[in-house]
């Protein structure tokens, strides 16, 4: 079934360590903590510089949305600065990151799967008047990052979203996205073969 997320219904929760906050958009299983959820999609709001929290066993793809840039130290590996020009990012939960910001709050969309239960890719699109977009997994997620608003359209269903709703694609769907201007991004879940629990497929 095709689900309209809006973020205007959303509530924003305060990290722990005061450094920003998480809007969940949506997550697997309903009412899943950050210690056992399937998979999760939200958006952080990072306000000052400092650590990330570490996930064990999450993959992660962060994506820079809004605000100004941020510089990420991930482990002692690399150091990668999210702008305009490289938003996107991914990299293994349970590496330590650090993130120093640029006295400019900045928001990111951020994706996590736990890897023993199922994966996920990430695309960035932009573009002018329409794009077309088909299902290619098991759950296909639709965000507005830029844009005022964006039309949503198939065959039998048409849906209006403005900047940061989301839509939860359904599977036997060929859809046109329609606006002036926008900046989407599509998030596939893919399961694993043999991962448990599993219920959002």
């Amino acid at each position: 079934m095709t689900t309209l997320i809006q973020y205007a219904s959303l509530h924003p929760t305060p990290w722990k360590n005061g450094g920003g906050c998480t809007t969940e958009i949506l997550a697997s299983p309903p009412g899943a903590t950050l210690d056992d959820f399937d998979f999760r999609i939200s958006l952080a709001t990072i306000a000052q510089s400092g650590p990330f929290s570490t996930f064990p066993g999450v993959d992660r793809t962060l994506s820079l949305v809004d605000g100004g840039s941020v510089v990420l130290d991930v482990g002692n590996e690399r150091r990668v600065a999210l702008s305009d020009r490289e938003p996107v990012v991914a990299f293994p939960g349970e590496m330590p990151v650090s993130a120093t910001v640029d006295g400019i709050p900045t928001v990111d969309f951020n994706v996590m799967t736990r890897r023993d239960r199922c994966s996920h890719q990430v695309e960035r699109r932009v573009f002018r008047d329409y794009s077309e977009l088909e299902r290619r997994s098991a759950l296909t997620v639709l965000f507005l990052a830029d844009g005022d608003t964006l039309t949503v359209h198939s065959e039998r269903e048409r849906m209006s979203m403005v900047r940061f709703d989301a839509v939860v694609l359904d599977r036997d769907e060929n859809w046109v996205l329609e606006a002036p201007q926008a900046t989407v991004y599509i998030v596939d879940i893919i399961p694993e073969e043999d991962g448990e629990g599993t219920t959002w497929q």
